[in-house]
């Protein structure tokens, strides 16, 4: 039986007999991806831009109702400009940039997360998880239309597999029956929950925090909450130990209150307590519809290893972190930025396997990262202890009048890109006086050029970047085209670009990789030092 486990916001990929179904002996495919969550559809997209065949598989026709994920960072936005749907969904979505911290009724702080000019992309968007994923699978539609080589298979359940030396193979049930596949690759993208880590026998390892959260999405007319990331902790109206508040498309709002751990979840899921919360935070009188809700609890946790020989796990599969600070989708489209160019080099024969360990590395550290940030915020919002608690607030006190007090409050340390430090595919850095926002490792910002920005320039494969410095239009590395994007001084009328790429420096040549993060950087041209930075940043040495 193949039975829905949730219900569906839009129903994108329905079921349909494929001819894999008919066919005397299985079929043997390049990649399938297990899951056509967020992280799965953005897999495919990546994978299938390159020209590779993918086959995503999942066991619903569509996708899941509820907001989930809703905080999508500017760094994910990029990727998925990428893609093909990064400017759809700042349109669809609620831009800011703002944030403000209270304790009780008063405000103590507000931040701002982007507090320079010249990115294309605002630092955060709210938007539902089913128009984020909605907007990826139209552009699945688009490429599908152009004969890029991606298909999506719904109520396809991944019911077993078998691990042999050069691939997987894979039971697989249908509303039809059941089926065999073969995959040189297979890539887990379903979940924290995530079957296809169970049948392998893995687990995660981490914390999980003795602590609930009620998550409810309304929908109302209100001008009272501007379009910000207001949070509170032991707010005044008594409905929970902390609140936040988001604002979404379409009039919804998304309201978590922290509730502690001994609650009766089904009791707090009844609709006139969770009104009952709502209507102390909001004030009665309110006119509101409940349209989702759900109890969560923290948890920060990841798989030992991402790689695990021709299965790889990605996203949500892979790791978990609590909500606070956006770092669960977001971490997850980084993940598949990460691994995208890698496997396309491997499946062209243009690198080797062993490339594909570095992204078991760097998505581990990256992981590692978020499980510190969100475990800190965590531990901030839900103090443990009496003494614990006691020294939140004096933070929470001292914060309201001093400055210096502000980076110690942690109401959830918001998405970031990871920067690869001492990373296994990083190069050298000989560029004196360089800025350390984009060293090797780093993620390369963006910078307005006239009427356009960096990063559409950079585009998606090995690139370098020269800033007043001469350089080949082109080098070719071992069936690998570098290509040069050439820019002077003249190109930078605000000093943006000079000020996150050269520092101190007067030129610069910058080799950056397919996910835009850098490499290696000189202060000039060098062909015998760039056939280097290229053939180790490819896992050839």
């Amino acid at each position: 039986m193949l039975n829905d486990r949730y219900s569906l916001a839009f129903k994108l990929y329905p079921y349909e007999r494929s001819s894999d179904q008919d066919a005397a002996q299985p079929v043997r495919h390049p990649v399938v991806i297990v899951g056509g969550g967020p992280i799965g559809v953005a897999t495919a997209l990546d994978l299938g831009q390159q020209g590779i065949p993918v086959l995503v598989l999942d066991d619903h026709e569509g996708i899941g109702m509820g907001s989930r994920a809703i905080c999508f960072a500017k760094r994910t936005l990029e990727i998925a400009d990428r893609y093909g749907c990064g400017e759809d969904m700042v349109q669809k979505g609620i831009v800011w940039n703002l944030g403000k911290v209270f304790h009780e009724d008063r405000k103590i702080y507000e931040f701002n997360l982007l507090p320079e000019d010249g990115h294309k992309y605002p630092a955060f968007i709210n938007l539902q998880q089913p128009y984020f994923e909605r907007f990826m699978v139209e552009r699945v539609r688009a490429l599908q239309a152009e004969g890029a080589p991606i298909e999506i298979r719904g109520k396809n359940r991944v019911d077993a597999i078998e691990v042999k030396d050069d691939h997987v193979v894979l039971d697989i049930m249908t509303p039809d029956g059941p089926y065999r596949l073969l995959a040189d690759w297979l890539i887990g993208c379903d979940g924290a929950s995530s079957p296809l880590r169970g049948m392998l026998g893995l687990d995660f390892e981490g914390r999980v925090f003795q602590d609930s959260f009620l998550i409810a999405d309304i929908r109302m007319h209100n001008d009272t909450f501007p379009t910000e990331r207001w949070f509170w902790f032991e707010p005044s109206h008594g409905a929970g130990a902390s609140t936040l508040l988001h604002r979404q498309p379409d009039d919804v709002w998304r309201v978590d209150f922290q509730i502690g751990w001994n609650v009766d979840r089904k009791e707090e899921m009844k609709e006139a307590n969770i009104r009952r919360r709502l209507d102390a935070f909001l004030g009665e009188g309110l006119g509101y519809d409940i349209i989702w809700s759900s109890i969560y609890t923290f948890q920060c946790r990841r798989m030992k290893q991402f790689r695990h020989g021709r299965i790889l796990f990605a996203g949500d599969s892979a790791h978990q972190v609590s909500p606070f600070g956006a770092r669960g989708a977001n971490s997850g489209m980084q993940d598949v930025d990460n691994l995208g160019w890698k496997l396309g080099l491997v499946l062209k024969g243009r690198a080797p396997e062993q490339l594909l360990d570095s992204y078991d590395t760097e998505r581990v550290f990256a992981a590692d990262e978020n499980i510190l940030n969100s475990t800190r915020s965590t531990d901030f919002i839900t103090p443990k202890s009496k003494v614990s608690h006691i020294f939140r607030n004096a933070v929470l006190q001292l914060a309201e009048q001093y400055a210096f007090a502000r980076p110690l409050v942690n109401s959830g340390r918001l998405s970031v890109p990871c920067v690869y430090d001492n990373g296994p595919l990083n190069g050298i850095d000989a560029l004196p006086g360089g800025p350390a926002r984009t060293r090797p490792g780093a993620p390369c910002p963006d910078a307005p050029l006239g009427d356009s920005f960096l990063l559409d320039r950079l585009g998606g494969s090995f690139t370098l970047l020269t800033i007043g410095a001469d350089a080949p239009e082109t080098v070719d590395v071992d069936g690998i085209a570098v290509k040069r994007v050439a820019l002077s001084p003249a190109d930078d009328a605000t000093g943006a670009l000079a000020d996150r790429y050269l520092g101190q420096a007067t030129s610069a040549v910058v080799l950056i990789r397919p996910d835009q993060h850098v490499v290696a950087r000189w202060a000039a041209f060098d062909e015998k030092a760039l056939r280097a930075a290229v053939t180790h940043a490819c896992g050839k040495e």
